[in-house]
């Protein structure tokens, strides 16, 4: 009989597809965060790790803001547009990713 009203018979009967959208909503809207604000000396060190991983040939792991969930991309840095503030990351054979770098977060 519990499983009829935890998530059995209670979802699927009682409430409107409308009502579990806006509950679902609501859900993710709780869990948004704000971006942490990095000091200079965070800024200094990233665009460093950048610049010596770009002319080293070497793979960077970046931790990149996202409102919902820090996410984490490793690759190959292959161009820096400083005048547009973005890297290019190549993550794989012929797959690659363009990152602004207001969205880094840390650089290993």
């Amino acid at each position: 009989m519990s499983d009829l009203l935890n998530g059995g018979l209670w979802d699927r009967s009682f409430i409107l597809p409308e009502h579990k959208k806006a509950m679902e909503r609501q859900d993710r809207e709780s869990k948004r965060v704000t971006k942490p604000i990095l000091d200079a000396q965070e800024l200094e060190q990233i665009q460093q790790a950048l610049s010596e991983t770009f002319h080293q040939h070497r793979r960077i792991t970046l931790k990149l803001f996202d409102e919902f969930e820090n996410v984490e991309v490793s690759g190959f840095v292959t161009a820096i547009q400083s005048y547009r503030r973005e890297i290019k990351l190549a993550i794989a054979q012929g797959d690659y990713q363009w990152i602004r770098m207001t969205d880094i977060l840390s650089a290993e």
